[in-house]
């Protein structure tokens, strides 16, 4: 297991419940729902609530980055110590939406939903802010492509597969 995942668990373990801890790592960055459903997995929390929690944990922020990352980015680009880190976020992002150009909705589903790395909830609430896509639209894509890169996290994270094909 992760060494991050281990940390979670060593220093969370004692003081939250599983399920709090599942959330906890679902909600942050590039981990996300996909290393919520592995602790879980690891935790032995069952799958309809994990899904559950992971799915909440990793769209809890969408609403907020979507209406709020590019003034906070405005912001923050006015002091020298972050303006680098911001103009580094922004082209990444950036650079990872072309080819979101056409079939704007498709392209941010599958973008999030397929389980890659750097590709997620995060990354793809920033594209759609940068891209000043229309914040409904962007919403639900996200989310669809959330549950979507759920179902394929817990298909691996709990030896689905095994169900399925054996």
């Amino acid at each position: 297991m992760s060494g991050i995942f281990q940390w979670f668990i060593a220093t969370f373990g004692g003081i939250l419940s599983k399920e709090m801890i599942v959330f906890m790592v679902s909600i942050t960055p590039i981990l996300e729902c996909r290393g919520g459903l592995v602790v879980a997995s690891y935790l032995g929390v069952d799958l309809v609530t994990a899904m559950a929690i992971s799915i909440l944990g990793n769209i809890a922020v969408v609403p907020f980055i979507l209406l709020f990352i590019k003034r906070l980015f405005g912001f923050l680009k006015r002091f020298s110590l972050f303006r680098g880190l911001i103009e580094k976020l922004e082209a990444r992002a950036l650079h990872k939406s072309k080819d979101l150009d056409k079939g704007e909705f498709i392209g941010l589903f599958l973008f999030v939903g397929i389980p890659l790395p750097g590709t997620g909830a995060y990354t793809g609430t920033l594209i759609a802010s940068l891209l000043e896509m229309d914040v409904k639209k962007a919403s639900i894509a996200i989310v669809l492509g959330v549950i979507m890169a759920s179902t394929l996290m817990a298909i691996f994270s709990y030896g689905l597969l095994n169900y399925l094909f054996f």
